[in-house]
């Protein structure tokens, strides 16, 4: 204990650089000369050398200062780290007193450490021990010269001496490796701050406001420790340790922390105060503020999910067993795999679950933890053995590295030649050698870890560890982030990380933040696998975020992985269907449906559903909100059929329009109802509903409006029987609340665009007609336009199945008078040439009007229809129906239909595919029947190429022109 500390050194390895090791000498000898101690220099150098060769950051300190050096090799280590402690708890003065004393002592203090490890005198214990304590003195003295600094602003009046400590009241908690006494060579040091709003009260002078005050004081606390100087800094210091740290002060007051932590406190969080010690400040109030914590941390009853949440601490890290792919080249030795986190994770996890009921098992520092679960029979002695020789090695390297540059870096250099230099300081001179153990022991550690794993159910992923615990980003979890396919993890890993602290409604439940540790991985890895992740996880948050409870949803996700993939690819590739479960998250209730994968029919009882529901309601609005509600569920329905394969392009179709038919069906009784409600009712008269357009043909998609018109019949002087109104002003009445009915938005969104333009008079004339006076416009105005959009109509709701009927008889007759076939077909060809001119496709994407889109096939399907109806043949809406006889029409628009399925399905607007991820675009090409997306582009020029033939054929161009 009493001989100086060279007489003790011993070479910590070989010099790797001798040239860097002659000039560190040189160099060090002028320095030197000038205190006349270069003889004991040269007696010492043997075992300076490899140090000093290999450490700049080392060989710094002693030029920089060579009568410490002098001093540091002329003392008993023991006793020159007593007297640096002594000289650090004695500094007085405020913060600009000591910020140059203590960065010196703090230099002084590492140049002392390293030489007494690297020369083999001070063991790990001592090392951590060493800087642990100046830790402790040098943060005791910044607090007292912030303090200090305050009493003489007039802002502290608490006398200096006060036995409760600097400022009575304020409290530090030594946090991490520090309070374990277990701080590494160049780590930052963990403090939480808190308060005690009473004790503070009473320090303070008249008018100064508690939390501003002690978050001043903190952070000038903070600025004296780690500001950077020419003399270097003290400490890094970290205050996020703390309760919820992205929406807390830097110290918080002590009922909050104790609320928070009752309530949303994490399993990780009750980890990290395994090691925490009352250091600061009012050490008494520390103390008091740990023993009401105890339940908190050390939980003597634990049901099962709470005892899976806690190992899934351990259970995020990707374990490979075999451990391959361990280098020792960038290996980070604290984070990594085989690193000293799993030893850490494998002695606190263990911890908490069975340190409730076993106090002996409460120990700080991770070696003595191994050893108590050890001695209580929960590790095997040779398990224990294992592990505490790894972890000692282990840091011992993580030192070495640390003391190339001070760097807080836990990772071993890539560079070979820097490598090298920690082989050095590690004692060896071999670089294949040196990495050569450092993976045998990676690999060591990581197999007795992922001993752990068995029979447990996997919480990180295929693609990497998924870590989220602590306050910082895990760097692995980073890596695995990116290797998903996350362009912002550090985003990804801030949003998991918030959601696992309970700020959304999902996780603020104890049992919605078990649910979600499990859940996590397999979300990220189920966007993964979507190769659209980032938008997936876009969208995933809006719905996530809008739940109103996170149990039962995230319990059916686990309990239904299908459907959870389902949900993902849903995010991933049709914005459309995400934004409902975003704004709507109840939407996800139709999934659970067992009618969810069968297509809307009659049989499904949805239309039926609908019916009843809104002939119930009270009123109008509630009736208007009641469709809304069951239209979107099964919009979003049809939608997930669509976009997951399980509804063809026709399926889609008929079902789109069977619902927009149940809209109607359900809305127009009640429309009807306030239109005599306003005006009474009118005795005698008749209207139908009719469709025209995709809605008319069953072709609709998730994007389609409604084209319709009404038509009815009344007694030439029938009126209704309260205000008196007439047909001419009844209907028509009744025709807009129908309208409202179905395109006003209310709390329940919208249903339809609604289009009347169709209509006989168009825009000009009145919005609902007579039965007759349809039938003179198309015996005497019509245009041929008009005649082909009437190929489509069809009645979809009356309120007498006898004047339904009859209006289907007319427009049945309609279709069927005689025209001349020559002029029809120069009209239908004029017209989809002045549409061409005035409305070109937008893109190669426009599927409708594209030369060769649908837009050509359904000119060609109406003029078939127009030529049967005039001789007397079966008449369809369909429009493949029509174009039976145009094989290369009815495959263009087949095709075309099949994508904008899928593209309405999935996005409000135009997009181009070529853009979207390549799980979307493989989903477009499988609707073709394509091996690819490139193929699909192919085929689709082909197919519209021989569609434009045969509609040139169908439809030559008129020689006069317009």
């Amino acid at each position: 204990m009493t001989s100086p500390l060279a007489s003790r050194l011993a070479p910590c390895g070989p010099v790797v650089d001798v040239d860097a090791a002659g000039r560190a000498h040189e160099r060090l000898a002028e320095a030197a000369a000038e205190g006349g101690w270069s003889a004991a220099l040269d007696a010492a150098w043997p075992a300076l050398a490899p140090v000093f060769a290999a450490s700049p950051y080392l060989f710094g300190l002693a030029r920089r200062w060579p009568d410490r050096l002098q001093a540091i090799l002329a003392d008993a280590p023991e006793a020159r780290l007593a007297d640096i402690l002594a000289r650090t708890e004695g500094l007085t003065g405020g913060a600009e007193d000591l910020r140059s004393p203590l960065r010196r002592l703090k230099g002084e203090l590492h140049l002392l450490t390293a030489l007494a490890d690297l020369g083999g005198i001070w063991d790990l214990d001592a090392v951590t021990g060493a800087l642990s304590r100046f830790a402790d003195a040098s943060s005791r003295a910044a607090l007292r010269a912030v303090a200090h600094d305050q009493r003489t602003r007039g802002k502290l009046v608490s006398p200096e001496d006060d036995p409760r400590g600097p400022v009575p009241g304020l409290f530090g908690l030594a946090m991490g490796k520090h309070g374990a006494d277990e701080l590494n060579y160049s780590s930052d040091i963990d403090i939480s701050l808190f308060w005690e709003p009473e004790v503070l009260a009473s320090a303070l002078a008249d008018g100064v406001e508690a939390q501003r005050f002690v978050d001043r004081l903190a952070h000038a606390f903070s600025s004296l420790m780690q500001e950077r100087t020419g003399e270097g800094y003290v400490f890094r210091v970290d205050l996020r340790l703390r309760p919820d740290p992205s929406s807390t002060p830097s110290v918080v007051a002590v009922p909050f922390a104790l609320t928070y932590y009752e309530g949303v406190g994490q399993n990780w969080e009750r980890a990290a105060f395994i090691k925490a010690r009352a250091m600061l400040g009012d050490e008494a109030e520390g103390e008091a503020f740990l023993k009401a914590l105890r339940p908190f941390i050390w939980r003597r009853t634990l049901d099962y999910p709470a005892i899976l949440d806690i190992q899934s601490i351990k259970r995020q890290i990707h374990v490979h067993k075999t451990g391959e792919g361990l280098e020792a080249a960038g290996a980070n030795l604290k984070l990594g795999r085989g690193g000293i986190r799993e030893i850490e994770f494998f002695a606190q996890t263990q911890q908490l679950i069975l340190g409730g009921r076993d106090p002996a098992l409460r120990e700080r520092r991770t070696v003595d933890a191994l050893a108590a679960l050890r001695d209580a029979g929960h590790v095997s002695p040779e398990v224990c053995a294992e592990l505490t020789a790894a972890y000692a090695e282990l840091r011992g390297l993580e030192h070495r590295v640390q003391m190339l540059d001070d760097e807080q870096t836990h990772s071993l250099p890539l560079d070979p030649a820097r490598r090298l230099a920690v082989a050095a300081l590690a004692g060896e001179g071999a670089l294949a050698v040196f990495d050569a153990r450092v993976e045998a022991l990676l690999v060591g550690v990581n197999t007795r870890y992922g001993e752990l794993f068995e029979g447990e159910e996997q919480l990180s992923s295929p693609y990497g560890s998924l870590v989220f615990t602590g306050v910082e980003n895990d760097p692995e979890t980073l890596i695995t982030l990116g290797r998903m396919g996350f362009t912002d993890p550090s985003m990804v890993a801030d949003t998991i990380r918030s959601w696992h602290h309970g700020r959304i409604p999902a996780t603020r439940t104890a049992r919605g933040r078990e649910l979600f540790t499990r859940l996590a991985p397999r979300l990220l890895t189920a966007m993964a696998d979507t190769g659209a992740a980032d938008a997936a996880f876009r969208r995933f948050a809006v719905f996530f975020s809008a739940l109103s409870g996170g149990v039962q949803v995230q319990s059916l996700f686990l309990a239904q992985p299908k459907l959870f993939d389902l949900v993902v690819g849903v995010m991933a590739f049709a914005p459309r269907l995400a934004r409902t479960l975003g704004r709507y998250p109840a939407a996800l209730d139709s999934m659970l449906d067992a009618r969810f994968a069968r297509y809307i029919d009659e049989d499904s009882g949805v239309i039926a559903q609908m019916q009843a529901d809104a002939a119930a309601a009270p009123d109008f609005e509630t009736a208007m909100n009641v469709v809304r509600r069951v239209h979107r569920e099964q919009m979003f329905r049809i939608g997930v059929q669509v976009i997951t394969g399980r509804a063809d392009a026709e399926a889609a179709g008929r079902g789109y329009a069977m619902l927009a038919d149940a809209c109607l069906a359900a809305l127009a009784p009640a429309a009807m109802a306030e239109t005599v409600r306003q005006g009474g009712a009118f005795p005698g008269g008749a209207v139908a509903v009719v469709a025209l357009g995709k809605a008319g043909s069953r072709e609709m998609t998730a994007s389609s409006d409604l084209d319709l018109m009404t038509v009815y019949d009344a007694p030439a002087d029938a009126a209704s029987d309260m205000k008196g109104w007439p047909a001419g002003v009844f209907y028509p009445r009744f025709t807009q609340r129908l309208i409202a009915a179905l395109s006003a938005h209310t709390a329940e969104g919208g249903l339809y665009e609604v289009d009347m333009r169709l209509r006989p008079t168009g825009a000009k004339g009145p919005v609902s007609l007579r039965l007759s006076a349809v039938e003179e416009y198309y015996a005497e105005e019509a245009d041929t336009w008009e005649f082909m959009a009437l190929t489509r109509a069809r009645v979809v709701w009356t309120d007498d199945p006898a004047f339904g009927a009859r209006v289907t008889t007319a427009l049945d007759a309609i279709l069927r008078r005689p025209r001349p076939n020559a002029e029809v077909l120069e009209d239908a060809r004029r017209m989809r040439d002045l549409m061409a001119r005035e409305r070109p496709g937008r893109g190669y994407w426009d599927l409708k009007l594209t030369p060769g889109g649908q837009v050509d096939a359904e000119f060609v399907a109406q003029i078939r229809q127009l030529a049967a109806a005039v001789e007397g043949g079966e008449l369809t809406v369909s429009t493949l129906g029509a174009l039976s006889g145009d094989p290369a029409l009815a495959e263009s628009w087949a095709l075309q239909q099949a994508l904008n399925q899928v593209l309405a399905a999935a996005f409000e607007d135009r997009i181009d595919p070529a853009a979207e991820p390549e799980g979307f675009r493989k989903r477009l090409a499988e609707v073709a029947g394509s091996p690819d997306f490139e193929a699909l582009q192919a085929r689709l020029a082909e197919v519209r190429k021989a569609a434009r033939v045969a509609f040139e054929t169908a439809l030559p161009p008129v020689r006069d022109g317009v």
